[in-house]
């Protein structure tokens, strides 16, 4: 049993801090006190805190055995980069802006393993190309990916299970691919397409900058996407409204007083993307892999549908992302992945061991990917 303190008492936070509860002595620390009195009436050790404050942060983990990020993407550097000042290893889902990888030279020096981007998509998407990437000769890698609302709402036909602020980064970030080897840059909601899903329907897809650490790690691969998914119309009215200036930072005078248009938006948009108690969500991804293994051409296509848990009330998005971050954190706890420095999620898949022991943790919680392989060879 660990020592284990989980920095971010949200949705996802607080079912990662009850799985991780079930092995280890687990405290879970926000400064709402809404979510520390949700987590608390679900049995887990509590604490206030302020994760800004560099100082608090440190007294607050310096004797615990691992730290797990689950902070707002805009916190998630700075928390991360105190973390390692710390000494503490860390598995991390905050998904921040920054280059993870400005942080390795301090990890590595101070000796920590500091697993980033460890969610469904990146996170377990990762992991499973990084197992791949160790046994066959890779052409190409897409990833379909999106959380979704069961009942589809007018006008946007969805919820935020994460930050808001952090799905709006999702519209605006410039998003990154690789086609015949070479980094293609496009804008955000580019690029729709509608594809059809057995037990879904019709969903479109989109680009994102969802491949993140992949581009530096896996340069051997000459084609790589990653498309975010949503109910069809959706970016329609997201085009609208970035089109218009309603995500910009930058300020703007009304009436006498400067505003962020950003700060405007968050407070008329982020309650219509709030779950309903008793609302049920689902995530779908579907991976597909090709290259030559084994001296033939083969296909992997790893795909999962998972909804609400219905038994706990625990949504899809905490499970699916949770779920792939306390696999890991068990990992690095039991010194099963060792690896020094800035790790994303693709490090942990290289190895055989590791990677099976992530995807039977997740089966074991009835997260399951349906996988199919194909010699092409024989199509």
């Amino acid at each position: 049993m660990k020592k284990i303190i989980v920095l971010g008492a949200g949705l996802v936070g607080k079912a990662m801090a009850l799985d991780l509860s079930k092995e280890h002595d687990v405290t879970s620390v926000d400064i709402n006190e809404q979510a520390l009195k949700a987590a608390s009436s679900s049995g887990l050790t509590v604490q206030k805190l302020d994760f800004s404050n560099v100082e608090l942060l440190k007294e607050a983990i310096q004797n615990f055995d691992l730290v797990v990020g689950a902070v707002p993407g805009f916190m998630g550097f700075e928390t991360a980069k105190t973390v390692i000042e710390t000494g503490k290893n860390m598995v991390d889902i905050s998904f921040f802006a920054e280059d993870p990888f400005l942080l390795d030279d301090l990890a590595k020096k101070n000796n920590v393993t500091v697993v980033t981007d460890c969610g469904v998509a990146p996170g377990m998407s990762n992991i499973i190309l990084g197992y791949h990437n160790q046994r066959m000769k890779i052409h190409s890698y897409e990833c379909l990916v999106g959380g979704l609302p069961v009942v589809r709402e007018w006008p946007f036909e969805y919820r935020a299970v994460f930050s808001p602020i952090d799905a709006i980064e999702e519209y605006t970030r410039p998003a990154r691919y690789i086609q015949n080897g070479a980094e293609v840059i496009r804008e955000a909601l580019s690029d729709a397409e509608l594809i059809n899903f057995p037990n879904v329907g019709t969903l479109e897809s989109w680009n994102s900058d969802g491949l993140r650490s992949l581009i530096k790690t896996m340069p051997n691969i000459p084609n790589m996407i990653e498309k975010t998914l949503r109910y069809p119309g959706c970016i329609e009215y997201l085009k609208v409204l970035r089109s218009i200036g309603f995500f910009s930072q930058e300020e703007i005078e009304v009436k006498g007083v400067k505003i962020k248009p950003i700060d405007l938006t968050a407070r008329l948009v982020f309650p219509q993307w709030k779950l309903k108690p008793g609302e049920e969500e689902f995530t779908i991804m579907r991976i597909r892999i090709e290259g030559e293994e084994n001296g033939e051409a083969k296909k992997y296509e790893y795909n999962l549908l998972d909804r609400t848990d219905r038994s706990t009330q625990t949504l899809s998005m905490a499970r699916t992302t949770g779920y792939t971050c306390t696999a890991v954190a068990n990992l690095v706890a039991a010194n099963m992945f060792i690896r020094k420095g800035i790790c994303p999620a693709e490090f942990v898949g290289e190895e055989e061991g590791n990677f099976r022991f992530v995807m039977d943790y997740l089966e074991n919680r009835d997260v399951r990917c349906q996988i199919n392989s194909l010699s092409l060879k024989n199509a």
